[in-house]
């Protein structure tokens, strides 16, 4: 049998937990990675789904809010196991690099006045920086391939950079813009026509409702303790009910929300400062499983800063425990309501020009985070919202100079990177 084209006889729901495990460890290397790496697992090794099905689930991923990968893993369970398989799956696609980062975090919160740490992180800031600005140019040669596309990146960039427009209304603005243009002109963001329409089964109403209210609880549940226990004032409320409504505009991946998340919660709360949100991007790096699971460090370190009447350990970890719920269990409302509908996206034509929309503004928004993040990584202060040039830490712009060369002339990997930028940031910090 030809890999990828005829689907095998599903397996056990033991060999698809095994295989997801195994998964679920070594997801390195962001959304590509672990995109390439469920391929090569599910439909080049095993052939549990064919070639079409995983691409066709790909795309209809790419058009939910959260993050891409964690989504296929639960439609592939979901495909093969129904909701338990689609649980095992996004689960272990998650829950390895939700431990990691929550150990990390608590090292992080422990150590972060020590010097030897500051000196590791500073080499960590600037690997990050570079590593944005690849995600950056990646992300744009292939979202920019019409005219459209190019405004609409360059209109994100600007109202975001210049009139610091929400993020959320940015991208919602964008998606109208390309819903409403695939009616009347698709070649202006280059769409290929639906094709043929096949005969298609019925309407899953049923099925879809029922997932949006057990997962719709489930998403509330500890929200509804929260307010019980602790009120609307207390920092848990806070960081559940922003994590909750970040869950549903994060369209884009990581890169992208983290430009709103870092001004939230740096400017809008005073949960974070600037240098840390770059801290938390390079523990995520580091770490299998989801780029979002950033958001966990911000909310371990939010809730550990304002513990009462907990000692900060134990509500750092409330707080990571529930931004992870917040963040992941939409995710599953998403798969198990939309999945059954999946044959019937493929025709939808103007939610494809919605979704090309969005893709293009979200290269603005990625454009405009690395301005913020360059400038906080490379200054060490501001006046009037712009760099003091005499604030220029030379130490960050030459290991970033250095990374740079790494990512895009020798091709490094992401943690051979990082770890040469950490190993320099202590080299340096003795001068």
């Amino acid at each position: 049998m030809e890999h990828g084209v005829t689907a095998q006889p599903t397996p056990t729901f033991a060999e698809l937990v095994k295989t997801f495990a195994r998964i679920g460890c070594l997801s390195f290397g962001g959304p590509a990675g672990q995109i390439a790496l469920m391929h090569r697992e599910v439909v080049e090794e095993r052939g549990w789904v064919t070639d079409a099905q995983y691409l066709h689930a790909l795309n209809f991923c790419h058009f939910l809010p959260g993050p891409e990968a964690q989504q296929l893993a639960t439609w592939i369970g979901w495909k093969l196991h129904g909701w338990r398989g689609g649980l095992a799956a996004g689960l272990l696609f998650v829950v390895p690099g939700a431990t990691v980062i929550l150990a990390l975090s608590v090292l992080y919160a422990a150590a972060a006045n020590l010097g030897w740490f500051a000196a590791l992180f500073l080499g960590v800031k600037a690997a990050v920086l570079a590593l944005v600005v690849q995600a950056l140019l990646r992300i744009a040669g292939r979202a920019l391939d019409t005219r459209l596309k190019q405004a609409l990146a360059v209109s994100a960039f600007l109202a975001l950079a210049l009139f610091a427009l929400p993020f959320p209304v940015a991208v919602l603005g964008a998606g109208l813009i390309g819903f409403a243009v695939a009616a009347l002109r698709p070649d202006l963001l280059a769409l290929k026509p639906a094709g043929e329409a096949r005969r298609l089964p019925p309407r899953p109403w049923a099925a879809s409702l029922r997932a949006v209210l057990i997962w719709g609880a489930i998403w509330a549940l500890p929200m509804a303790l929260v307010l019980t226990l602790l009120g609307r004032d207390h920092v848990l409320w806070q960081i559940g009910s922003f994590f909750s409504q970040l869950a549903v505009v994060t369209f884009g991946g990581a890169y992208a929300v983290l430009a709103y998340m870092a001004q939230e919660a740096v400017s809008g709360f005073g949960w974070l400062q600037p240098g840390e949100m770059a801290d938390g991007l390079g523990l995520a790096e580091t770490t299998p499983g989801p780029l979002i699971l950033v958001t966990q460090f911000v909310g371990y370190l939010a809730a550990f800063r304002a513990p009462e009447p907990f000692t900060p350990l134990v509500a750092g970890i409330l707080g990571a425990a529930l931004t992870t719920w917040v963040t992941f269990a939409p995710c599953f409302l998403w798969i198990f309501a939309f999945a059954p509908w999946i044959e019937r996206m493929e025709q939808a034509v103007r939610l494809k020009g919605a979704l090309a929309a969005v893709t293009a503004s979200v290269v603005g928004v990625i454009a405009s985070l690395a301005l913020w993040f360059g400038g906080h990584v490379l200054f060490r202060s501001y006046a009037n919202g712009l760099p003091v040039w005499a604030s220029l830490d030379w130490r960050a712009a030459v290991l970033s100079m250095i990374c740079a060369v790494l990512l895009f002339r020798l091709k490094w990997g992401v943690l051979p990177v990082l770890g040469a930028a950490a190993l320099g940031g202590l080299v340096l910090t003795q001068f």
